[in-house]
């Protein structure tokens, strides 16, 4: 059998590759090729802690090559700046706070690799991410945790389908990021003691709201009203992309005491800010659900949710509504709850899928 391997250039991937080559698959080792940094900040920026450079490139190269496999660069400038980069930007300007990582998987590493593997007779596509996958007893496939929950990317792989976890590997599901680093080193991988990427790739300095301003259309730049919980005007932002639910740092004004943005509403231009007990909220409006197992429990269910990637797990329960959007009623009032950021439920460490958060309400109708 054939494998296509996407290679970042880091320890994950590389080891992935080797331990797909182990297993006795035909191997073909890629990049895919997302973005450049702008010229303008070429010199400014060094973008040590992201993915997608060219030095990335040449590291996962070598080893591709070490392993005796071929390697291809695959261009999706593009389709990453159309599927990933200016729905950042356009939901940053209507008040999200978008994930891209989750984008980019859905539309980039199992649409368009998944696509080329095909083409290249490939039956499988591997990664480095840490989850496992499993057949269950009635034949459908099954999306588990990593072994390791420290490393555990379960949550940024919800997006994918029945037919793309039959032809996906995931190595390292079953090690720990120490071990992958040990078998790099054991076989001589340049880059076996890497840093892991810790930024998103095109927001290498984590200004965000430079990215926006440059691929957005400069809707949410204008000023607006800072206003209270009763809807009244308390001050003057700076444009809706420097907030997001919870902030407190860097409001720019003074109120004698912590606030804390509570909610954005882009149509009047308004952040609204609060108290800390103001962001905690029961129920949750979760849309665009993908169920893992291909279809929507009849009846609510019991699970455990995270409405974000470093967020524990916490008991809830699920309710899918004839519309098809998700409600979560925690058991207990979770901290603010974000439009734009996901929420994925699990049973134990079996994830059943999740969505885009629309909502995050204390009474919100079933």
């Amino acid at each position: 059998m054939k494998a296509l391997i996407a290679m970042s250039g880091g320890v994950d991937s590389s080891v992935a590759a080797l331990l797909t080559k182990e297993s006795g698959y035909d191997c073909i080792g890629c990049t895919m090729k997302l973005w450049d940094l702008p010229e303008e900040d070429a010199g400014a920026v060094k973008p040590s802690k992201t993915c997608c450079s060219l030095d990335d490139t040449e590291d996962a190269r070598s080893v591709a090559y070490r392993l005796g496999m071929p390697f291809y660069a695959f261009n999706y400038k593009d389709e990453f700046m159309e599927k990933v980069i200016c729905p950042f930007a356009e939901s940053y300007e209507q008040g999200r706070t978008p994930n891209p990582c989750v984008e980019c998987n859905r539309f980039l590493k199992f649409g368009k690799l998944y696509a080329r593997a095909k083409e290249l007779g490939c039956e499988k596509i591997v990664t480095g991410h840490y989850a496992r996958i499993e057949q269950g007893p009635d034949g459908k496939y099954l999306l588990k945790k990593g072994l390791d929950p420290s490393k555990d990317q379960s949550y940024v792989l919800h997006c994918l389908t029945q037919e793309q976890l039959a032809h996906t590997l995931f190595p390292l599901g079953d090690y720990t990021k120490e071990q992958a680093r040990r078998i790099a080193a054991e076989h001589g991988f340049v880059n076996a003691n890497k840093p892991d990427s810790q930024d998103i790739c095109f927001v290498p300095d984590g200004d965000y709201a430079k990215v926006v301003q440059r691929y957005g259309s400069g809707e949410g730049t204008r000023p607006g009203a800072f206003v209270d919980l009763q809807g009244d005007p308390i001050g003057i932002h700076k444009g809706l992309i420097h907030y997001t639910i919870g902030q407190r740092k860097g409001l720019g004004n003074t109120w004698g005491k912590p606030v804390f943005v509570c909610a954005i509403d882009a149509a009047a231009n308004t952040v609204t800010l609060g108290d800390s007990e103001d962001l905690f909220e029961t129920r949750v409006e979760v849309k665009d659900f993908n169920w893992i197992a291909g279809e929507a429990p009849k009846e609510s269910i019991r699970c455990t949710a995270k409405l974000r990637y470093r967020q524990k797990e916490t008991p809830a329960t699920a309710t899918v509504r004839e519309d098809g959007r998700v409600i979560l009623t925690f058991d207990e009032p979770q901290r603010a709850p974000t439009p734009g950021q996901y929420a994925v439920l699990y049973d134990g460490d079996i994830v059943l899928g999740g969505g885009t958060i629309e909502t995050g309400k204390r009474h919100v109708d079933l």
